[in-house]
């Protein structure tokens, strides 16, 4: 996401672009990585950045509220964020031994069974679907 996306998204919840959530943007257009509060809190010191970890925490969550972010769940009693960037959607692999991550694109067969259950789903519940996530556990490669 370029610099004016981000005053953009922000401007339109009457938010600044302030220097901590520019280097938490920054932390993650350089890492590519998901990551958790502690972790972002840990590489902004790194860059000499002053934000403390409650600031860490309500930059985290304001930017996944208006789309800069995105909050995971891998299990582990944290949450972890990543960038945004539609409109590649993906869904991950977790190594149930090791923690590591695997991103990866929906294939063909599955983008369309997903839309079709969203769509059973949107009718038989009457609930309107706007995101999903899908996770599968197991072991990677090197743990195996």
């Amino acid at each position: 996401m370029l610099k004016k996306e981000w005053d953009k998204a922000l401007g339109y919840y009457h938010k600044k672009m302030t220097s901590s959530r520019q280097a938490i943007i920054e932390v993650f257009e350089k890492s590519k990585k998901h990551l958790s509060a502690e972790e972002v809190h840990e590489q902004l010191k790194k860059c000499n950045q002053k934000a403390g970890i409650a600031t860490v925490y309500r930059n985290l969550d304001l930017l996944t509220r208006i789309g800069v972010l995105h909050r995971v769940n891998f299990g582990d009693g944290k949450d972890h964020f990543e960038m945004t960037r539609k409109p590649t959607h993906h869904h991950h692999l977790v190594c149930n031994k090791c923690g590591s991550v695997i991103d990866y694109s929906e294939l063909m067969e599955e983008s369309e069974f997903i839309s079709r259950l969203e769509q059973e789903l949107n009718t038989r519940y009457r609930f309107k679907i706007d995101s999903h996530q899908i996770y599968f556990y197991g072991l990677c490669e090197k743990c195996r």
